[in-house]
């Protein structure tokens, strides 16, 4: 049983068209319909209500009273119907999360993972800005922050995805070179080092203090390329112009893919780690719950391969030494959600071997 005794949408479009024009011809140009049938449309109308709703005068039409107060009626009813209808078009347009990160973690981590999400969910638009300015998610519109910093600094809420090393790494034609032997730490002396200038994570790329580390000041390299951007400075490391003190697990996929190779067996601990933070107004966004979901599960799968890598080592021997340090940066942060700025140098010292 019908709950409302309503005539159907089309007579009551043809009414609102008609009326509004005055004419059944310019209706039907509007509707895509005939004179004739926008005509059959009206008198349907009319049967159904039991009313005269227009006065056919010759060559021109006019509303009766009867017609007037169901124009009303009609026109704000078709219109409320057209807006909320282009609302929930625009919601299910929207579903967006935006995300802050590093440029690093961004175009070595996050982007190359990227479709493994989005193949997924085609209707969630994900925009990332990679930068190094500090942003308050709240105030500056973004969902997510995914940052690089301390565990003192990583603010309320924050939620960790996973700490690092840090190692050499380079491309395997490198350790092909008979000229330029990469047996030992003191081989870097033939080389290139490839040194990272600014940003979240320039003192961990810092060669002089891994080389204090490992007791090896004394050595010279060939030259120094600088770099301001950490996927830069890991491209260059591709294309087998240098050495970088990479990290992992970030680079795991360069190592697994044999882009590059780590020449020694010691690391040095990061006393950074990488954490994802959310702003309040995400809780009310389930595609943001979903995107931060992802991530985590995409970092721990990033662990647990890099825990088989370590074992695969481990069982052919390769003891890794392990730095760890100390008196670690300051930081600041607005908001619970900004980039890390660095205070003061990083000291390391060895911990085992």
């Amino acid at each position: 049983m019908r709950h409302y005794d309503l005539p159907p949408l089309a007579q009551l479009e043809a009414f609102e068209a008609a009326a509004r024009h005055l004419s059944f011809t310019k209706a039907g140009d509007e509707l895509a319909l005939t004179q004739s049938a926008v005509s059959r449309q009206i008198a349907a109308l009319e049967e159904h209500y039991g009313l005269v709703l227009f006065r056919r005068l010759h060559r021109a039409l006019r509303l009766t009273d009867e017609g007037q107060r169901l124009l009303q009626v009609v026109g704000a009813v078709l219109a409320s119907l057209h807006d909320v209808g282009d609302e929930i078009r625009r919601e299910q347009r929207a579903k967006t999360v935006v995300v802050t990160t590093t440029p690093g973690f961004a175009g070595l981590w996050l982007i190359p993972r990227l479709a493994s999400f989005t193949a997924t969910r085609p209707n969630v638009d994900v925009r990332i800005s990679a930068a190094y300015a500090l942003v308050n998610l709240n105030r500056d519109g973004f969902d997510l922050s995914i940052r690089y910093q301390a565990e003192e600094a990583a603010g309320e809420g924050a939620e960790l995805l996973f700490g690092e090393v840090v190692l050499p790494m380079c491309s395997p034609r490198l350790l092909r070179d008979p000229q330029r032997p990469l047996k030992t730490p003191e081989d870097l002396r033939h080389h290139v080092l490839l040194h990272l200038d600014s940003g979240p994570g320039a003192d961990m790329q810092d060669w002089p203090m891994w080389l204090r580390a490992m007791k090896l000041d004394h050595i010279k390299p060939t030259r120094v390329l600088h770099f301001s951007q950490f996927d830069q400075l890991i491209n260059a490391a591709v294309e087998g112009q240098g050495i970088a003190l990479g990290r992992s697990p970030l680079l795991d996929k360069h190592l697994r893919d044999r882009k590059l190779v780590a020449p020694f067996k010691k690391t040095m601990a990061s006393p950074r780690s990488y954490y994802l933070l959310r702003s309040s107004a995400s809780s009310r966004k389930p595609e943001v719950a979903e995107f931060a979901a992802w991530v985590q599960a995409s970092a721990r799968e990033g662990m647990a391969a890099s825990s088989d890598t370590d074992q695969r080592r481990a069982a052919l021997g390769h003891e890794e030494a392990h730095f760890v340090a100390l008196d670690g940066p300051g930081t600041r942060s607005a908001g619970g959600a900004g980039t890390p700025v660095p205070d003061a140098p990083v000291r390391a010292r060895a911990r085992g071997s």
